[in-house]
């Protein structure tokens, strides 16, 4: 399998696709401004405590206050709560855990309101983002992941991957950190620590143990509610959590954000540096790799998957729903529970792909094509095992029910991915009526006239690929050169042109020296 990271950083917004033999399997879309990201700490105030839930709401600075559930509190609460009051009293001189005295576990099944109360300071970390209406959730149970190992502040415990088949390597690796591990501090050992060397682990707990110093040393001086420490960007933690041999190449196309991988990945895996690759082309990062093509026919209700068949996914407030359609899909010589079979295995596999892709958490029920053979049944649920292997978010798959349905649970901590496909026409507004299309170069041309005349004379006019092909390729039957040719000759050189599979049919905008759009549009583009 080879797999590439394409990174698109836009002054808004940061997009990173991730595809797996060309083929886009995961889009993550993140505000340049973002806050509240899973990882996050922050100091917060306790606003209510609800004892008939059993649990807190806290101020954290987002619009609604945050939740926090008693049993998201950590067995070690009271040994956290020591620990910030002694970095606040005095906030100047570093505190460390090391030398901190535990203090007793609280009670497993306990009462929130014997612990919290109203106004009372506390350390906690996002452990679900905003979604819909709700405010974050959050918990007191701290970690700080890397990439080989995961730090628990407060605790002893030394836990290894399952997906560790050798006894022998899960021995070897916990007497490693046994050796290593500081005081008051527990680990959680990732897979893909199997088979590395006491140095590299070494190194990271190190990297980890200072960055919880720094946390801790920070909340001694803060108040209530502030940021305390952010966890890496996206783009560093999904090369954190998924970086391996099979990553052929890292396209980036902003040069900060280029040095700031390039800086993360010689710190976890210096081999794969010159994956890395500065993107410089004037086509679209996304456009380039075929990525937005991919980005347009894969969300949006109905999504094609395999000669006719599809998927119609519905959304709802408690689950996800997909139902499984074969459309015109028919073979003469397959009777119709093979042709179902087929059908089945193939909406299993895209299934998969799109719950990743959309990142869809939740309930998911699928509804499959009936079939009446239970060996179809079996192979059908242990295929889906199968396809979602590769997920790396918390899952449960349970087999078929006898109407066919199939239900999934997936880990939610981020907003599903929601990308709007339908466009209301730039050409027309939504009216339906526009200007004569044949007389569009010419209003294109009386821009062009017009930026000239207030002597603007250079910029990027960015348009879609048919009209880009139109004005490259359509030559004047006078002077034998294209329309782009001739307005380069006529205004100024330093006009530019770039297609954009983003755009609508007449759709265009003209972007300066400096990549600042220059609003050329009347207030209803069927004006012009």
């Amino acid at each position: 399998m080879n797999s590439e990271l394409i990174v698109d950083v836009a002054k808004k917004e940061i997009s990173i696709a991730l595809t797996e033999d060309k083929r886009l399997v995961e889009l993550h879309k993140e505000s340049s401004d973002s806050q509240f990201s899973v990882g996050d700490f922050y100091l917060g105030k306790v606003k209510k405590v609800m004892p008939g839930l059993n649990a807190a709401f806290v101020n954290v600075g987002y619009e609604k206050d945050a939740f926090l559930h008693y049993l998201d509190l950590g067995p070690q609460f009271n040994s956290l709560k020591k620990a910030v009051g002694k970095a606040k009293a005095s906030p100047k001189k570093p505190f460390y855990i090391s030398k901190l005295a535990c203090e007793p576990d609280i009670e497993k099944n306990g009462s929130i309101a014997k612990v919290l109360a109203p106004g009372q300071e506390i350390l906690v970390q996002i452990a679900k983002e905003p979604i819909s209406t709700k405010g974050p959730r959050l918990t007191s149970e701290l970690s700080i992941a890397g990439r080989y190992l995961v730090l628990i502040p407060f605790s002893n415990r030394i836990s290894v991957s399952q997906k560790i088949d050798s006894n022998e390597e899960k021995n070897r690796l916990k007497a490693l950190i046994k050796s290593i591990r500081p005081k008051n501090f527990g680990v959680i050992i990732r897979t893909v620590a199997q088979g590395q060397k006491v140095a590299e682990l070494d190194n990271e707990l190190k990297l980890l143990v200072k960055r919880w110093n720094k946390a801790l040393h920070t909340s001694a001086s803060a108040q209530a509610p502030a940021l305390i420490h952010n966890e890496i960007g996206r783009s560093s933690a999904i090369l954190r959590d998924l970086l391996d041999e099979s990553f052929s190449n890292i396209h980036v196309n902003d040069t900060k954000v280029f040095n700031e991988l390039k800086d993360f990945v010689g710190l976890i895996s210096p081999d794969q540096k010159k994956i890395l690759k500065l993107y410089k082309k004037d086509n679209p990062i996304m456009d380039e790799f075929g990525v937005t093509a991919q980005i347009k026919s894969s969300f949006g209700k109905t999504v094609s998957f395999k000669r006719g068949a599809y998927l119609v996914i519905e959304h709802t407030e408690a689950f996800h729903v997909i139902d499984v359609n074969s459309g015109n899909r028919t073979k003469n010589n397959q009777d119709q529970e093979t042709n179902a079979f087929e059908v089945n295995l193939a909406a299993a596999e895209e299934v998969a792909r799109q719950l990743r892709l959309r990142d869809m958490g939740g309930i998911i029920v699928v509804d499959f094509i009936d079939m009446g053979t239970a060996e179809h049944r079996q192979k059908l649920y242990e295929s889906m095992r199968k396809f979602m292997d590769e997920d790396k978010a918390r899952h449960h798959i349970l087999p078929l029910s006898k109407f066919g349905l199939m239900q999934i649970t997936r880990q939610r901590v981020r907003p599903e991915i929601n990308v709007t496909i339908d466009e209301t026409c730039p050409s027309c507004g939504g009216t339906g009526k526009v200007k004569p299309s044949v007389l569009f170069v010419e209003r294109l041309e009386d821009k062009i006239d017009y930026l000239f005349s207030i002597g603007v004379s250079e910029y990027t006019l960015h348009v879609h690929p048919y009209v880009y092909a139109y004005l490259t390729k359509r030559t004047n039957m006078v002077f034998g050169k294209s329309i782009f040719d001739n307005w380069r000759k006529h205004y100024t050189k330093k006009i530019k042109l770039q297609e954009n599979q983003d755009f609508a049919m007449l759709e265009y905008s003209f972007f300066d020296a400096k990549g600042e759009e220059i609003v050329m549009k009347e207030e209803v583009d069927n004006k012009l």
